[in-house]
C-alpha cells in the first residue's frame, strides 16, 4: 500500500495514501510508476506487507519528486490501516487522496476453488478496500474535500469465467465506489473505481492456480491486447484529474464496459 502526501508549495503539504497488498492487480509496476507520475515536491508513504517493495518504490521515486517513506501493512488488517491513515494525517495535516489498489488472484473453476481462497481474495480485495475507505473517508468529509480512488478491474465491470472470486471482488469495489461517489459529493469527497484490462504486470505470476497449469497460462496471456504499467499509470492519472466516475484502462476495457452497458447479452 502506499500513502501519499502531496505539496503544492512548501507551506501546503498534501497526503495522499495508497494501499495494496503482497500480490496485487495493482501490482508493484503500476504502482511505482503512479508515485512517478505525482507532480514534484510530494511526499509519498509507501506501504507493503512486502517492505521490500515499497522500498524499491522509494528507490525509483528518489530525487524525482519529494519524500518517500516507507511501512509495512496488510490491508485485510483493518486496526493496520487506520493507524496508518491516522498517522499520515496527523504527521501532514491532512489526506488528499487514497489510492486502494490491493489485489489478489485465484484461478479456477468454482467447484475447485476452496473457501479459503474465495476468503482470501476477498479480506484482500474487497475488506482491503473497506478499510481503506472506513480509515480516511471520514476524515475527508470533516476536512471538506479529498479524492478516494479504488482500482477494481474490467472485471468488476464484465464476466470472466474462471476468476469467479476475484470478478465478485472488483464488481463489489465498483459498486462501493459508485454508491460512495454519489453520497460524498455534497461533502467535498469524490470518488472514482479504476477498472484495468490486460496491464503487463507479476499478477498473472503471483495469482494462485486451481486445476489450471501455470505455464500454460502465462503463454497463453495475449500481450498485443496490453498496455505497460507507465502507460497504465498514466492513463489512470489522467482520469483523476478529471474526476472520472469509472476509469476503464486499455482498449479491449473500453469495449466491454461499453457492450456492458448497451446489453449485458452482447457479452452473456
Amino acid at each position: 500500500s502506499f500513502d501519499v502526501a502531496r505539496k503544492t508549495s512548501p507551506k501546503a503539504p498534501l497526503p495522499m495514501l495508497r494501499s495494496r497488498a503482497k500480490s496485487s492487480m495493482d501490482e508493484w509496476g503500476v504502482s511505482s510508476s503512479l508515485v512517478l507520475k505525482l507532480p514534484s515536491g510530494v511526499t509519498v508513504v509507501a506501504s507493503d506487507r512486502d517492505l521490500s517493495r515499497a522500498e524499491e518504490t522509494r528507490r525509483l521515486a528518489e530525487g524525482a519528486k519529494g519524500t518517500v517513506e516507507c511501512e509495512g501493512l496488510d490491508v485485510s488488517d483493518a486496526t493496520a490501516v487506520d493507524n496508518m491513515v491516522r498517522t499520515a494525517f496527523e504527521r501532514h495535516g491532512r489526506i488528499d487522496y487514497l489510492f486502494n489498489n490491493a489485489g489478489i488472484a485465484v484461478a479456477g473453476e468454482v467447484q475447485n476453488v476452496s473457501l479459503e481462497d474465495w476468503n482470501a481474495v476477498l479480506d484482500v480485495n474487497l475488506h482491503g478496500v473497506v478499510h481503506g475507505v472506513v480509515a480516511a473517508y471520514a476524515l475527508m468529509v470533516e476536512q471538506g474535500f479529498g479524492h478516494i480512488v479504488n482500482t477494481a478491474s474490467i472485471e468488476g465491470l464484465a464476466p470472466f469465467p474462471g476468476t469467479v472470486s476475484y470478478v465478485a471482488s472488483k464488481h463489489a469495489v465498483v459498486g462501493l465506489s459508485t454508491a460512495l461517489r454519489a453520497e460524498g459529493a455534497d461533502l467535498g469527497v469524490r470518488v472514482s473505481a479504476v477498472c484495468p484490462g490486460l496491464i503487463l504486470t507479476r499478477i498473472f505470476k503471483d495469482t494462485k492456480y486451481v486445476g489450471l497449469e501455470r505455464d500454460e497460462v502465462l503463454e497463453a496471456i495475449p500481450e498485443w491486447m496490453a498496455v505497460d504499467p507507465d502507460e497504465c499509470a498514466k492513463r489512470i492519472m489522467r482520469g483523476v484529474d478529471r474526476n472520472r466516475a469509472i476509469i476503464p484502462i486499455t482498449g479491449f476495457a473500453w469495449i466491454l464496459w461499453i457492450l456492458m452497458r448497451i446489453s449485458p447479452n452482447l457479452v452473456l
